[in-house]
């Protein structure tokens, strides 16, 4: 018997139902706010309270961050960073319970540990970058627009699956 690939000894959900799910809390989330899920509005909140509250001159005269400040009402006073602080509360007591919290990068023996935390730096700023590019990230702009049958909405899902298809490729080698 070969040895070298372990099972995991954790149950997770099915992805089918897993999908159902979020199916179900985007038109819930449609129902109640009138606008589909997206977590990039939060980080967007949190980098216009920090650059308002470092260099508020630069932040009122900048024409981007000033659309977003208002004397009576904070930035970060908004459903999505509750949202995104909900997920990552959610995200942490779901590790607890199941057990898979633990100080570790997962990588292949191909690559070293460095290598990875690289690649995952590099990989969440560009994708923070297209998230802002293309005004909203992947749930936003992708899951929340096809939920109402927008057409770019399907073009979004499109080109995340087939850029990671694309990309994967290239990037194989590091991880098998």
């Amino acid at each position: 018997m070969n040895t070298k690939y372990k099972t995991s000894p954790h149950q997770y959900w099915n992805p089918y139902f897993g999908g159902f799910l979020l199916g179900i809390i985007i038109i819930f989330t449609f129902y109640l706010t009138g606008r589909g899920l997206g977590a990039s509005g939060a980080i967007k909140s949190s980098v216009v309270t920090v650059v308002e509250n470092v260099a508020p001159k630069h932040a009122e005269s900048n024409s981007y961050y000033s659309q977003f400040i208002t004397d009576d009402k904070s930035p970060m006073n908004t459903w999505l960073v509750y949202e995104a602080l909900g997920i990552l509360i959610g995200a942490f007591i779901s590790g607890s319970i199941s057990g898979r919290i633990k100080w570790r990068v997962q990588h292949s023996p191909k690559i070293t540990a460095k290598r990875r935390l690289i690649f995952a730096l590099i990989g969440g700023i560009l994708f923070g970058l297209g998230a802002q590019i293309a005004r909203g990230c992947t749930s936003g702009a992708a899951l929340s627009g096809m939920a109402v049958l927008s057409t770019g909405g399907f073009l979004t899902m499109l080109s995340i699956f087939g850029s990671a298809y694309a990309f994967a490729y290239f990037f194989r080698k590091n991880w098998i």
